[in-house]
């Protein structure tokens, strides 16, 4: 049988749920590219609070693309199982946050009535790096809004001048990706918007409307076959939407909202007033490090980061990496010990029970490796400090783009044409030089790009 509203009583008693009335709360958050991720992240949160009282926090939501998720869910009325899988065993919960999924190119009038509905209080988002439009070769054309695929901007301001002209107050938004300053990256996009389409609503967006930042925190590996029939056997019923998770969990979420909010710190989100620091550690520890193992890993001929992060020839590059060049980067706050996180870190990567793919981390690299990589280095270069395993790191990712079927990456033509038109020996300074694609803010200095350039050539393949 299929996981749904009339079969979830028959769940043994070892899987965990909220117990509340699910049916009798309002949708209050809608969000933006749901995927496995959210699921095991902000909706798990969510429903966390949900199970302790509040109330009028069920989600609707969106897909911007896929209709995939929404066939999961739809016929199971949106629940769904998140396993937590580590050493010593696996935890199951029943999550019931999300009441409704809808598919923004097929329904593009439902997603604009729900983000306009005066129930709805915040949308959240999970839409990646790349679905800010932030790549160095196109710049975002607010006005040209109209032509194409339809961007989170298109939606978010249409609702702010349907709330506005409906009088049904602003909301918060809350960017859930890994971008540095992701809630001032996500305001000045659609401020960018707003004055490009509709000037007079810029006024009120600017006055009443919430982006806090955020820092985001799981590792969530896609779903795989065989996950889906273990869950089938621990719960008796086919949970086609089902997520598999570690235990960790962080959000940290800047405390500056529009309205009101859910009880997220329940389930142990952080509301602080400078996000910074944590996201700052977060982004160059943990994902630089996951992308470094991602390009170091496949090159040797791995699959998954727990056998990558026990590749002698690897674990300590990426350990430098963190400790000795990402972490001195970092103007950590107050009792934030960056030198445990480095070693929970570590234990987090090691953990067998859940196999990350590292073909999974390696997609997006070119829209990745400037919070990742490039931001600690031009810091670093900045105190005299080297930065030895972050270059090794980048010239393994010069390497891997090589071909432009590598990795999924929306500038994987122009790399590849980049590559054809320097040669190994000039495709550092196509790309990172003071001419290079990744601009002045990218570009390295004269030593880095000699560095980069002799890794690449130790590590000739043609």
């Amino acid at each position: 049988m299929r996981l749904s509203d009339a079969t979830a009583g028959t769940l043994p008693d070892s899987i965990a749920w909220g117990g509340y009335d699910r049916h009798a709360q309002r949708r209050g958050i809608v969000h933006l590219g749901i995927g496995a991720f959210h699921r095991a992240h902000q909706a798990w949160y969510t429903d966390a609070a949900m199970a302790a009282g509040d109330r009028d926090w069920a989600i609707t939501g969106v897909s911007l693309r896929s209709p995939q998720v929404r066939a999961q869910l739809a016929p199971q009325d949106g629940l769904y199982t998140v396993s937590e899988r580590g050493p010593a065993g696996e935890a199951i919960r029943l999550v019931e946050a999300v009441r409704a999924v809808l598919v923004a190119p097929s329904a593009p009038d439902a997603v604009a009535e729900a983000l306009a509905d005066p129930d709805t209080k915040i949308v959240t988002l999970t839409v990646t790096e790349k679905g800010y439009a932030r790549r160095p070769d196109s710049p975002r054309d607010p006005a040209a809004h109209t032509a194409g695929p339809r961007t989170i901007y298109d939606y978010l301001g249409e609702a702010v001048i349907a709330r506005h002209d409906r009088g049904a107050g602003p909301l918060t938004l809350i960017s859930c990706d890994n971008l540095a300053a992701n809630g001032a990256t996500l305001r000045a996009g659609l401020a960018e918007w707003l004055d490009a389409v509709s000037p007079r609503h810029r006024a009120w967006f600017e006055q009443g409307w919430a982006c806090p930042a955020t820092m985001v925190d799981r590792i969530v590996p896609a779903t795989m076959p065989a996950d889906l029939d273990r869950v089938a056997a621990a719960t008796g019923l086919r949970d086609e939407g089902a997520v598999v998770t570690e235990a960790y969990a962080q959000w940290v979420i800047e405390d500056r909202f529009a309205g009101p909010r859910p009880r997220w710190d329940v389930a142990g989100a952080q509301f602080v007033a400078d996000v910074r620091p944590f996201e700052t550690a977060k982004l160059r520890m943990l994902n630089g490090a996951h992308s470094a193992l991602a390009c170091l890993g496949l090159a040797r001929d791995h699959r998954f980061v727990h056998e990558a992060i026990a590749d002698p020839a690897i674990r300590p590059l990426v350990e430098r990496l963190m400790r000795a060049e990402a972490a001195p980067s970092v103007a950590a706050a107050p009792g934030q010990d960056l030198a445990r996180y480095a070693d929970l870190l570590l234990t987090r990567f090691a953990n067998p029970a859940l196999p990350h793919r590292l073909a999974q981390i390696a997609t997006d690299g070119s829209q990745k490796i400037g919070p990742r990589w490039l931001e600690a280095l031009a810091d670093n270069r900045a105190a005299g400090r080297d930065s030895p395993a972050t270059l090794t790191a980048l010239a393994a990712w010069t390497g891997f783009v090589r071909a432009p079927g590598a990795a999924a990456d929306p500038m994987a033509e122009t790399l590849a044409a980049r590559w054809a038109a320097a040669g190994r020996e000039g495709i550092v300074d196509a790309l990172f030089g003071p001419a290079g694609l990744f601009g002045a803010a990218g570009a390295l200095a004269d030593a880095e790009r000699a560095f980069v350039t002799a890794r690449l050539e130790e590590h000739r393949a043609d």
